[in-house]
């Protein structure tokens, strides 16, 4: 089939070394994607959260907490997940404030649909104190204290920020996905990848296993890989790239599996159950 006639899916996923490990062989096209071309956007998570309100992409990727908004336009993809398996968000400050202390500081969070925000709120039980930042941001706001003016006494930081927050003096205040460990025995389903409901079955199917063709491909050819994610590492050598994402595109990756899937909806549950999610959410896979 010629490329121009080929249905357009346009991917949108974040700009950090393990979303690009992931869709690598799509984007440089690696393996056969039949009659389908990929066009790749790179925004920030928050970016494609908000604007997977307008369902403008085929398939993007997705924070697990934005999901609950976006359930009735979307269907989340088998494989694709961004899995903390006792580790994930850190709360990083100037200071080595105790977890107990979180309520009087004032936090830099990288969006209020990440479900980094949410679990930081299911840690915290109570009001929360917070300035949205840019997450690539966060960090060197933290470490002069202020954004825009405004008084930042720590930070809420996602991606190779949980490997690169030491360099930058930091302290670790509190870590998300092992707390979420603890109390759960579940992974932390940070992030997913969302097919829009509106391709049909068939499609859903067929990109959803192209989907996981390309994490394979990455996962086979991992120094290929890697040397392609490491331009998306900010501040990250080889060796850190690599332990990154090692962390974040695994046997997860390739498929939530059963206790995959029951930690995205514990995480849902649990969010309603809080009054942060405005109406029980059951999560649905392509099929």
């Amino acid at each position: 089939m010629p490329y121009q006639d080929r249905q357009l899916i346009r991917i949108g996923h974040s700009p950090d070394p393990d979303d690009a490990f992931m869709f690598f062989a799509l984007a440089q096209e690696k393996i056969d994607t039949g009659r389908y071309r990929f066009e790749h956007e790179l925004c920030d998570i928050e970016t494609l959260n908000r604007r997977a309100q307008q369902a403008e992409l085929e398939l993007t990727a997705i924070s697990v907490h934005a999901y609950a908004y976006l359930a009735d336009k979307y269907v989340l993809c088998t494989c694709g997940a961004s899995m903390g398996d006792g580790y994930g968000p850190m709360v990083v400050a100037p200071e080595p404030y105790s977890p107990d202390q979180l309520a009087r500081l004032t936090i830099a969070v990288p969006g209020t649909w990440t479900t980094a925000f949410l679990t930081l709120k299911l840690f915290a039980a109570g009001p929360l104190q917070y300035e949205v930042v840019p997450f690539d941001q966060i960090l060197p706001a933290v470490a002069q204290g202020q954004w825009n003016g405004k008084r930042l006494d720590a930070g809420l930081v996602i991606h190779e920020g949980q490997l690169t927050y030491p360099q930058m003096g930091l302290h670790l205040v509190v870590d998300l996905g092992q707390w979420w460990k603890q109390h759960t025995g579940l992974p932390l389903p940070l992030g997913a990848n969302a097919l829009r409901r509106d391709l049909g079955p068939q499609t859903l199917k067929e990109v959803d296993r192209l989907l996981r063709a390309s994490i394979d491909y990455g996962l086979e050819h991992r120094s290929e890989a890697l040397a392609y994610a490491m331009g998306f590492g900010r501040g990250l050598d080889t060796q850190k790239t690599d332990q990154f994402v090692g962390m974040y595109v695994n046997h997860w990756t390739q498929d939530f599996g059963p206790t995959g899937r029951k930690a995205v909806a514990e995480l849902l549950r649990r969010g309603y159950e809080a009054r942060i999610l405005p109406s029980p959410v059951e999560p649905e896979f392509v099929q």
